[in-house]
């Protein structure tokens, strides 16, 4: 095949593209008559794709320039060369989908699910009449993702060696064991980025904002942080005093609190951990901890299931990426606390009456749950002054009795029902 000819992209019409995605839907639940969807150096750019599951599709050089795709299923898809330029992945899955040599220029990959995906540099390219080998795109680089934003994405494990991500938002990105050695990362930004674990070898970071992003064990090999934008950034280096530096064991001090709260403060000690980093406490999970005190305390990445923080004064604290399906922070006070990318799953932000009867209203203001999962958390009656609920899942999360007229719901999922209560698009 000529080069001119390998480079022409192949138009199909509506009724075609139908066919395929219906052959594709029986070849994906194992039907007699499914085929598999081919549709490598396919023009795709005037269809919605919203939805649509094209996992384990072959669309090797396909053009999705300007496709809404929001909420794709594209997982295992072969998009080797692929022109996803402006293409908006809101939502959508590519889990380890081959994105080697594909454009991202512009493309909208907010919330995505990428684990595992391939995004290294690779060439498309074709074969003229004397046999040399020229790329098939000549209007952009071998492999170009600059002015992507792939804020809130779950690229864990993911590879970008090679890649060009000049000016490419991951901010609140989950990014770990990323593979980014080698990479073009002129003024990207990773500010709140999870880097745990993740190769940043070889790579010039010294216009790189990295503002409160998590580098635990990164690997820096001939890379240097020095010039980047790394304040409060998370290192191995503890942000405070830890648990090793309480007066006596932590177990012991909580059993002193879960005393001090049994007994109305007649004996025991309550429970003061503010200031501390507590990265790699086990002892949070179901605990009784009502009451406690921990403002500015580090709880990142800590299991907090099923633990009841009632009236607990967490203020400042950052607390993202936690596990805390069904945690009960009833009538505590959690103004600007950071939870972004936590697991809140049916946890409780309702009121809370105390033991002499008093009403006490859960304080979230200013509080961050972006891309936090919230479904089915109750949230009755607490104060939303400029709550962040961006891109949060939301589905089945009790919002009834609250005022929401500034919290923020962005790219958040809502029922229609929720959508109505709250009077948001």
């Amino acid at each position: 095949m000529r080069v001119e000819e390998a480079s022409q992209l192949i138009s199909i019409s509506s009724e075609d593209f139908a066919e395929i995605l219906r052959k594709h839907g029986m070849f994906r639940a194992a039907r007699v008559g499914g085929m598999r969807a081919m549709l490598a150096r396919h023009d795709l750019s005037r269809f919605d794709l919203r939805n649509c599951d094209l996992s384990y599709a072959d669309m090797t050089g396909v053009s999705l320039n300007g496709v809404d795709a929001r909420g794709a299923l594209l997982n295992y898809a072969n998009l080797f060369g692929a022109d996803l330029r402006f293409c908006n992945l809101q939502g959508a899955q590519l889990m380890r989908a081959d994105l080697r040599g594909a454009c991202l220029r512009g493309a909208t990959l907010i919330g995505t699910d990428m684990v595992g995906a391939d995004l290294r540099e690779g060439l498309l390219a074709g074969t003229e009449k004397n046999g040399n080998i020229v790329p098939l795109h000549k209007d952009w680089p071998i492999h170009e993702s600059g002015g992507a934003d792939f804020s809130g994405a779950n690229l864990t494990d993911a590879k970008l060696s090679g890649a060009v991500a000049v000016g490419t938002k991951f901010s609140d990105a989950t990014m770990r064991g990323c593979k980014i050695i080698r990479a073009r990362l002129d003024g990207a930004d990773f500010s709140g980025a999870n880097l745990e674990g993740a190769d940043l070898s070889q790579c010039d970071l010294s216009t790189v904002n990295m503002r409160g992003a998590v580098l635990i064990n990164v690997a820096l090999n001939i890379a240097s942080l020095q010039q980047a934008n790394i304040i409060n950034a998370m290192t191995n280096l503890p942000l405070g005093p830890t648990a090793k530096d309480l007066p006596v064991s932590l177990e012991q001090l909580i059993k002193r609190h879960r005393r001090w709260v049994d007994t109305d403060g007649a004996e025991g000690q309550q429970l003061d951990i503010s200031g501390h980093d507590m990265r790699g406490t086990k002892l949070f999970a179901y605990a009784r901890l009502s009451l406690v005190v921990a403002e500015d305390a580090i709880f990142y990445g800590l299991n907090l299931m099923e633990s009841q923080l009632q009236a607990a004064f967490l203020r400042n604290s950052d607390m993202r990426h936690i596990m805390g399906y069904h945690v009960d922070f009833r009538g505590a006070d959690m103004c600007r606390v950071r939870l972004t990318n936590a697991d809140l799953r049916e946890a409780r932000f309702d009121s809370f009456v105390s033991s002499e009867g008093r009403m006490m209203r859960t304080e979230l203001s200013k509080a961050n749950f972006r891309y936090a999962d919230l479904s089915g958390a109750r949230f009755r009656q607490a104060k939303l002054d400029g709550t962040d609920f961006s891109y949060a899942n939301l589905l089945n999360a009790d919002l009834t009795d609250v005022d929401t007229s500034t919290a923020i719901f962005t790219g958040a999922r809502l029922s229609v029902s929720q959508r109505a209560l709250l009077d948001v698009d």
